[in-house]
């Protein structure tokens, strides 16, 4: 019995403009695997395709509704990329954003009876400090402990989660909300002002914005940027330029977990307007593919986000034409994660083949 005999090898040169088409690539497989898939099923591939990519947004209501679930994924995502830059692997965005929110609804039901300006930037920056304080502990535990940052930020998600349905089913609970599992809803001055008649689409986008500003600029334009890159290149050559490896570690993590407690309080004073089980459709475990998608780079996690946000959409508007589960919506988004890594593996790899081996059994 003769076996093939491969070698996998490290390709020496990759080319930049390659790598910057591979999400591109993997976005056209993802529609072709969807396409087989649909025709599985019984549908025709071409028109359940356009149920789930073109009708969703073939209308101003559509696009506002991908713009609101595409603040979330971006900002999150943004906060990760310097966390994956430096090669630090934050996984628990979910538990930050859900700290955050539960940090600026508490603020929000403390201040329930006050009506001036200065309510809602203190929910924001509220937010923003709790989804950092917690995205500090696994930084903390890696640093000083040694421990490892991917089991401790994911355990902290159902530590988050916990604490949330505690809240709103015990202290935090609406005393006129027939024992259901969420808190009053927030006054007026604790809102995300809206933008537009009609619309749900809010004042979060900006924050959004602002922040896909200042990560380029942080990463691009300053000297902490050049540590972070330099860091995740090779944390040797970091300590030998004199780079405070540890440092670096807290504030990564500090960044990444503001900008998830921002997303938290974004969807609270936003579309939500209150604290419930649910504040986040996973949000923040989907903003690790926008990332890589987005090449960790902030303009492009802003086409990822719209991306990936369509999935949602998609998937809620398939299922009412379609009759299909809403879960198809992650169907696709694990295919977008799939081709992308195996896109990547090809991308830095190269299969050799060595010719055959009798194999004596």
């Amino acid at each position: 019995m003769e076996v093939q005999l491969i070698k996998i090898e490290k390709r020496n040169d990759v080319s930049r403009s390659i790598y910057f088409l591979t999400p591109v690539l993997a976005i056209f497989l993802t529609l072709f695997g969807g396409g087989i898939i649909f025709f599985i099923l019984g549908f025709n591939p071409i028109e359940a395709l356009k149920f789930f990519f073109i009708t969703p947004i073939s209308d101003l209501y559509g696009l506002s509704e991908l713009l609101i679930k595409a603040t979330p994924l971006c900002l999150i995502a943004i906060g990760l990329s310097f966390c994956f830059k430096s090669n630090n692997w934050n996984i628990g965005a979910e538990g930050q954003l859900i700290f955050g929110g539960v940090v600026g609804g508490g603020v929000a039901l403390l201040f329930y009876n006050h009506d001036g300006f200065y309510v809602l930037p203190i929910i924001i920056l509220s937010g923003a400090i709790g989804g950092m304080l917690f995205a500090m502990i696994p930084a903390i535990l890696k640093t000083y402990f040694n421990t490892n940052e991917i089991l401790v930020s994911l355990m902290l998600v159902y530590v988050a989660k916990l604490l949330l349905d505690y809240l709103v089913v015990g202290p935090w609970s609406n005393p006129e909300g027939f024992n259901f599992p969420e808190t009053r809803q927030f006054s007026e001055s604790a809102r995300m002002p809206i933008l537009f008649d009609g619309l749900r689409i809010h004042a979060g986008i900006f924050i959004t914005l602002i922040a896909v500003f200042l990560s380029w600029l942080i990463l691009y334009k300053t000297y902490l940027g050049f540590q972070i890159k330099v860091s995740g290149f090779s944390l040797k050559t970091a300590k030998y330029a004199g780079f405070k490896g540890k440092t670096m570690i807290i504030i990564v993590f500090m960044i990444s977990g503001a900008c998830a407690g921002l997303a938290g309080v974004g969807e609270i004073t936003g579309p939500i307007g209150q604290l419930h089980r649910n504040i986040s459709p996973e949000y923040g475990f989907t903003a690790i593919i926008v990332a890589f998608l987005g090449r960790l780079n902030p303009v492009g996690i802003i086409f990822a986000s719209l991306i990936v946000a369509l999935t949602y959409l998609g998937a809620e508007t398939a299922q009412i034409f379609l009759q299909v589960p809403k879960y198809t919506g992650q169907v696709f988004q694990g295919m977008i994660l799939f081709f992308l890594l195996g896109s990547d593996y090809l991308l830095f790899f190269k299969i050799k083949f060595l010719g055959f081996k009798k194999n004596e059994l």
